[in-house]
This record gives C-alpha cells, sequence and structure tokens, in this order.
C-alpha cells in the first residue's frame, strides 16, 4: 500500500481496513528490507522510450532542498517501467538483459542524457532511433513568427523532410530560429517520415509511454511535502516500480 500512498497514510489505511496498527517507521523499514528486481520479460522487446524525472533530496536543516534526476525506460507493448537514480548503468543493463527485436525502435526527446543511454542499448545496426514528434513540434514552435510558415514547416517535417523545412528559415537571423536548425541537424538521423512510419503502424512517434510512467512514479515520490534521503532514492523508486508493473500482491 505505501507503494501508492505516503506511509502515513498507508499505516491510517491498514488499521482502517484490518484492525491493525503497522506504524509508518515500521512500514518504511519493511520497504526497505525488501529486494526489488526489475522484470526480464518472455515476450521480445520492440519499442521503448526514454525520459527522465526528478526527485526531492533530503538535506541538512537550514539548507535548501536539491532536486536530483533519476532515468525511467519503458518497455511499450510490455507496459513495463525501469529506473535507475543517478547510475544510467542500471536500467542500460536491464534492457539489454532482455530479448530484443531484430529492430528496436527507441524514442526520445532532444536532451542528450536521453540519448547517451540510447546510444547504449542494442547494437548501432539494431536501433531504430526516433526523436519524438511532440517535442520536435513543440521546439519549432518556439520560433514564432509566421504561422504559415510554422505550419509549412510543420507539414514537412511530418514527413521527414528536414532541408526543405530548414529552407523555409533561409536568412532568418533570429536567436530561436538559429537554435531550432541546429536541433534539426544534431537530430537528423532521428527525425524519420512520421507520416509513413504512421500509416503504416510501424512504429510510435512519441515517448507518451514513458512520460506517463514518469508522471505515475511521481505521484509517489512528489506527495507534498515529501523528501527523500539519497541512499533511500534507488529502493523509492524500484518499490513504485514494481507496483506500477504489477509485482506487488496483498
Amino acid at each position: 500500500m505505501s507503494a501508492n500512498v505516503s506511509y502515513e497514510d498507508a499505516a491510517s489505511d491498514i488499521e482502517y481496513f484490518t484492525g491493525v496498527y503497522i506504524s509508518r517507521s515500521s512500514q518504511q523499514r519493511l520497504v526497505h528490507r525488501q529486494k526489488f528486481e526489475l522484470p526480464t520479460q518472455e515476450h521480445t522487446v520492440e519499442e521503448l522510450s526514454v525520459d527522465g524525472g526528478n526527485i526531492r533530496i533530503r538535506t541538512q536543516s537550514g539548507e535548501v532542498c536539491a532536486w536530483l534526476g533519476y532515468k525511467a525506460i519503458s518497455l511499450h507493448h510490455l507496459k513495463t517501467v525501469g529506473t535507475s537514480f543517478q547510475d544510467n548503468q542500471v536500467v542500460i543493463d536491464w534492457v539489454n538483459d532482455q530479448l530484443l527485436a531484430s529492430t528496436v525502435t527507441c524514442i526520445g526527446d532532444g536532451h542528450d542524457g536521453i540519448w547517451n543511454i540510447i546510444d547504449q542499448l542494442a547494437p548501432d545496426v539494431q536501433r531504430r532511433e526516433v526523436l519524438d514528434w511532440f517535442h520536435l513540434i513543440e521546439n519549432l514552435h518556439k520560433i514564432g513568427g509566421s504561422q504559415k510558415r510554422l505550419k509549412q514547416a510543420q507539414a514537412l517535417l511530418w514527413k521527414g523532410q528536414v532541408e526543405e523545412a530548414k529552407a523555409l528559415f533561409t536568412g532568418c537571423q533570429g536567436k530561436q530560429v538559429q537554435n531550432f536548425c541546429r536541433y534539426l541537424d544534431k537530430h537528423r538521423h532521428r527525425i524519420i517520415n512520421y507520416e509513413y512510419h504512421q500509416a503504416e503502424e510501424i512504429c510510435s512517434i512519441g515517448s507518451g509511454s514513458v512520460e506517463s510512467a514518469v508522471k505515475q512514479i511521481d505521484r509517489r515520490t512528489k506527495i507534498s511535502g515529501a523528501q527523500w534521503k539519497r541512499e533511500n532514492v534507488p529502493q523509492v523508486l524500484a518499490h513504485r516500480c514494481a507496483y506500477l508493473n504489477g509485482l506487488l500482491f496483498v
């Protein structure tokens, strides 16, 4: 129960339903005695997405609280999520220990940290890297200016036509335009023909699966006022993932 609500609320709920009181501290100790393994799937992993989240770390009295990042990977068709805190190798090894399809679709946004992980998932020839369509368009619209030109660029990018989209901004000197063109160059090989891949149901075009998983993790870790000891964070994340993966039974 404490994988879904605070230890304090779990104590109240357990007492209400069973008549047995188990203090919040006892529940916390029980959680940290368990070993929550990331699951090995029997089925082939065809598609995954990678994202990151933040968790609030307890600091010394009088110090400003710290937020540190964790990484999450969602195995799409298997509806399974795994996390790692300040140690990307945990999720990298987890994915590489799975049965991977001959072509594995790996979806992420534009952050280097995401692609540094994906770069270590399966051999290069086995990965189909896809830049999240929705993040791509979000970055496009940061340019502002002519709505007609933005719509034209979006239509071209939908077909994976990067050079044609860039040509629409020839002569534009704004900082946002320059940033976007560099962004396109950087991720050129990840900008697929989204229209074709979606119409033919070849693969997903967005990382909504892992983004949803991060939100579900945060529903537990970001309960109002929650702060966590740094050394306890990996277990807290593993506990929540075990719950989301349907591995906890009453």
